[in-house]
């Protein structure tokens, strides 16, 4: 599909936590939690998800003109009713604009770029806009250390638009599998009808983040790794072709999945889970705007999105950037 990832735009905030200073609150030590997750420190935001993803988009736009869609990315919404996406408009100081939420928890990046790009393509819209923003240090359960010492806070937007004939840009492959007997594996219980807030059985816990993350991971590399063969076979590449790999960045351990069991090279793996952990469905499209605005990727790279999400889900998207 004959689209191009226009521009990016980045919001990290400025506020550290470091893993020292999570330590103290999950009962566990600095070289634990590193030794771990690899997340040496996150970013805790004290302004919302709407605004986060607000100063992303308004760097992505370029305080250009106005996008003709507004399509939310992000693992967790700001509340259950309206949709997020309309709060990025309202911050954005926009109106009219049609707008609407892919979720697909972690992969919600990966799968609205796929949305947005065959949108393009239908004639339906021509210039979207792609906000990712989450809040996950919200959601933390500091009863269960693992999880807890892994999120963190961020946004990234992109902007999708045509490419024009004598542009290389282009969405090459997309490919998704979902896993349901892996849906219990990462959770977060309540928000919804299953543990309603009015429902007295509903507890504390059930509104943070849990993850059985040797179950998870378990699955997600045998599946990850099928998914990366099925791609090389369907395109015709092979691991030298390819530019960047920007994975879902779950964990140390499942980025560095993609160079041991994966095989690819580690100077193409973008990876920067130690300065800003997990940030769930931001995660993807903040390693890509980190390596957009350093100049490490640049127009004519191929570049392979790929991750795994709650469900369980995997998924890439190989582009021309």
């Amino acid at each position: 599909m004959k689209i191009k990832i226009s521009s990016v735009g980045l919001y990290i905030p400025p506020k550290i936590e470091t893993a020292n200073e999570l330590a103290k609150k999950i009962n566990k030590s600095e070289k634990w939690i590193i030794d771990k997750s690899g997340v040496n420190e996150r970013r805790i935001s004290t302004i919302d998800v709407d605004k986060m993803g607000s100063i992303a988009g308004l760097e992505a736009l370029e305080n250009g003109k106005e996008p003709d869609l507004i399509i939310n990315a992000s693992g967790v919404p700001k509340q259950t009713i309206p949709d997020t996406s309309t709060f990025f408009q309202r911050e954005l100081g926009f109106k009219g604009i049609p707008s609407f939420s892919i979720h697909c928890t972690c992969l919600s990046f990966i799968t609205a770029l796929n949305t947005a790009a065959s949108l393009i393509i239908s004639n339906s819209y021509k210039r979207i806009l792609i906000i990712s923003s989450d809040r996950g240090t919200l959601g933390r359960n500091f009863n269960e250390p693992e999880s807890a010492s892994l999120l963190g806070d961020g946004a990234a937007a992109v902007v999708i638009e045509p490419s024009f004939d004598n542009e290389k840009s282009e969405l090459l492959y997309f490919d998704m599998k979902t896993f349901p007997s892996g849906a219990n594996l990462t959770e977060v219980r309540g928000g919804g009808t299953n543990k309603h807030p009015h429902d007295p059985n509903t507890t504390r816990e059930d509104n943070l983040f849990t993850m059985d993350g040797p179950s998870v991971y378990k699955i997600a590399r045998k599946e990850v790794y099928r998914l990366m063969l099925k791609t090389m076979k369907s395109t015709g590449l092979n691991r030298k072709d390819i530019d960047w790999i920007i994975p879902h960045q779950a964990s140390k351990k499942a980025i560095d999945a993609y160079i041991t069991t994966g095989g690819f090279s580690k100077d193409k793996v973008v990876n920067i889970i130690s300065k800003y952990g997990n940030c769930v469905a931001a995660s993807i499209p903040m390693a890509f705007a980190t390596a957009v605005i350093d100049k490490r990727i640049k127009r004519g790279d191929l570049v392979l999105f790929i991750g795994t999400g709650a469900g369980l889900s995997v998924a890439n998207a190989l582009i021309r950037y």
